[in-house]
Formats: C-alpha cells, structure tokens, sequence
C-alpha cells in the first residue's frame, strides 16, 4: 500500500506571519524592561518573576501513525484531545520555581484532584493551589487575580523581606493572553498591587 511510519504534521503554535515587526515589538519590551529595572532599582533577581500557562492533556495521543508515503498532511488520532486542565507556572529570574496552580473545568471542587489522590498532601505542602474554572479550564479573571493573592505576592513579599526592601517595586512578565491584557485585569492590578511592574511579551512570540 505503500504505507510507512510518518509523523504528525500538526503544530502547536505558528510563528506569526509578521514576525520581523514582532521582532520590533520585542525589542521594545526589552527596552521597556531594562528601563523599569534601572528605574526602579530592581537589582535583585528574585524581584522578577515570568509565568505562563500549559495545557495538560490527560490522555497524550500518539505523534506517529500509519499513512501513505510523501503525504504532507498526516492526521493523527488524539491530537485534537481536549479533556485537559491549564497549568500555571511561574519561575523567577533567581532560577526560584513559583508553585503551581492548576485549573481544571468544574463548578466545585470534585472537578479538582482527590484529597487522597497520590502526591496531594506533597502537592499541598509545596503551595500548590487547584482551582475550578467552571466551563472553561482556561485562566479567567478569578483565577489570575487568585494566581497573584495566593502565590505571586507572597513570593515578592518573601523576597522584599529577604532583601530589607519592604517598599521595593517588582517586575512580572506574562503574555498576552486575553485576561492578562484586559483593562478589568490591569486597573486591578494598579489598584492593589501599583508596586508590581506588569510586563508583556508580544503576541504569538513566546518561543522566541
């Protein structure tokens, strides 16, 4: 059949089309960012904090599978699986690992792991925070606002305190996620947390 061994031709995320001026954007956000550091005195690595988001799929579909030989396209069977919850990961410029958060799609918390799940009580005892997002396990308002109450800010504040800095300001980057850059989202950031410099990574340019 003339059949052999092929790899899926899906990929996650696509360089944008207009990459040499995002190119222009990130070298602006570099600016922006060596600027507010020098500015504000941020000296110290732990004042800086970058956090992204990863869905995790719960059952991984195989890359490889049976298709004609010289096909461009391959599908493959599981590679559209979305029975998933978001992971946020936060880490900071000092090489410092944030705790996780994990969303997961639910109203209560049944739609989160057990409490008697394997490696919960470690999960818990590291700071590990599990949220329910409703419909969607996707990071939604409630959840980033929970992600900087329950876990950016007391890491700042441990560093500010480590340092003798009590009033020092901080820098988090994350990307431009529609809830990130959302207006609701920054007037209560500003509101709450003015001493936290909010950061951006241009659209669609994080794996650059």
């Amino acid at each position: 059949m003339k059949w052999s061994l092929r790899r899926g031709t899906r990929a996650a995320q696509k360089t944008p089309e207009n990459v040499d001026e995002n190119n222009r954007y990130m070298r602006r956000a570099f600016f922006r960012m060596a600027a507010s550091i020098e500015m504000h005195d941020i000296n110290q690595a732990g004042f800086l904090v970058n956090t992204d988001q990863t869905q995790v799929v719960y059952g991984m579909g195989p890359k490889l599978t049976w298709s004609q030989t010289g096909a461009k396209q391959v599908d493959v069977l599981g590679s559209e699986e979305k029975r998933a919850f978001t992971l946020v990961v936060g880490v900071s410029a000092s090489g410092d690992a944030l705790p996780f958060q994990a969303i997961f799609a639910g109203k209560t918390t049944e739609s989160q792991p057990s409490k008697k799940a394997r490696s919960r009580t470690e999960a818990d005892e590291h700071g590990f925070k599990f949220e329910s997002g409703g419909k969607t396990y996707w990071s939604t308002q409630e959840s980033m606002r929970k992600y900087v109450i329950d876990i950016l800010v007391p890491y700042f504040e441990r560093q500010r305190c480590l340092h003798n800095r009590l009033t020092q300001k901080c820098m988090w980057l994350i990307d431009c996620w529609s809830v990130h850059r959302s207006q609701e989202f920054r007037d209560w950031m500003r509101e709450n947390y003015p001493w936290i410099i909010i950061m951006y990574v241009p659209a669609g340019c994080t794996g650059l």
